[in-house]
């Protein structure tokens, strides 16, 4: 992918010209003098509303700015993004978020010369089937009790990921299931989670894409021994323990069923 310093385009010699006009501007005025300032520099999608009407800027500003996208190529970046070019250089792969969150299985998504939607559109509906059996109580712990409390065991961005959708998402969250999240190596974070829980009616969550991340499998097998503590055998272990993982042989041996 071409790489192009952004400090060293024609526009961006603009945009500092144009802030030392700008950077003594007050927002009272700029609204005081453009009353559709909102209907400008606004934008709306479906229930997501994006208002950048508030800073100090105007059509100039955004004229700089557009120039600065154009002249960095940043519209071809996107365009090898959505179509599986690998622009991750460090690592040499695909960046495929813009899949996962697609729910057009009409529209493809290429990396390595093949269409990924329908292996993206089959995990996702896997996801949401799981789900729907934690939330209505058909997934059932080794006793016969239904799901009441799951935790996630993860560091990084295992961790952060499902704290920030958590969060996010709290005022739609099932009364009736809690959310935990054990992220230090510390054995005092695992311990005092486990203290509130029965294992009966606990899921673990092992967020590790290799599954040998040693924070969190040396939380995971301490959950893994606190459980079989009470359940007594093995086989339990596919009732109350899932992986997020790409590890298959690694979660096999850990005793959770791969699918």
């Amino acid at each position: 992918m071409n790489k192009i310093n952004p400090s060293r385009t024609d526009a961006w010699k603009k945009l500092k010209e144009h802030y030392a006009f700008m950077k003594n501007r007050h927002m009272k005025d700029m609204f005081r003098d453009d009353p559709d300032r909102f209907s400008e520099f606004s934008l709306s999608f479906e229930d997501i509303l994006i208002d950048y009407s508030k800073n100090i800027m105007n059509k100039e500003t955004m004229r700089f700015l557009l120039e600065l996208a154009d002249e960095s190529k940043v519209g071809d970046a996107i365009e090898k993004m959505f179509s599986g070019d690998k622009i991750n250089e460090t690592e040499d792969r695909a960046v495929l978020h813009v899949a996962l969150r697609s729910r057009c299985q009409d529209t493809p998504v290429y990396t390595e010369h093949r269409n990924i939607m329908p292996d993206v559109i089959n995990v996702l509906q896997k996801m949401e089937a799981f789900s729907a059996r934690i939330i209505s109580g058909d997934w059932k712990g080794y006793s016969g009790k239904p799901i009441t409390d799951i935790v996630n065991i993860g560091i990084g961005g295992s961790d952060l990921g499902p704290v920030m959708v958590t969060e996010a998402l709290k005022p739609y969250r099932k009364p009736h299931i809690n959310t935990h999240f054990v992220s230090n190596i510390d054995g005092t974070h695992i311990a005092g989670t486990l203290k509130r829980l029965s294992p009966e009616t606990t899921l673990f969550m092992i967020a590790s894409k290799t599954f040998t991340t040693q924070e969190t499998m040396t939380n995971a097998h301490t959950a893994r021994k606190w459980f079989l503590e009470k359940a007594e055998d093995e086989a339990h272990i596919k009732n109350h323990f899932v992986a997020i993982s790409t590890n298959s042989d690694e979660v096999k041996k850990f005793g959770i069923d791969p699918e």
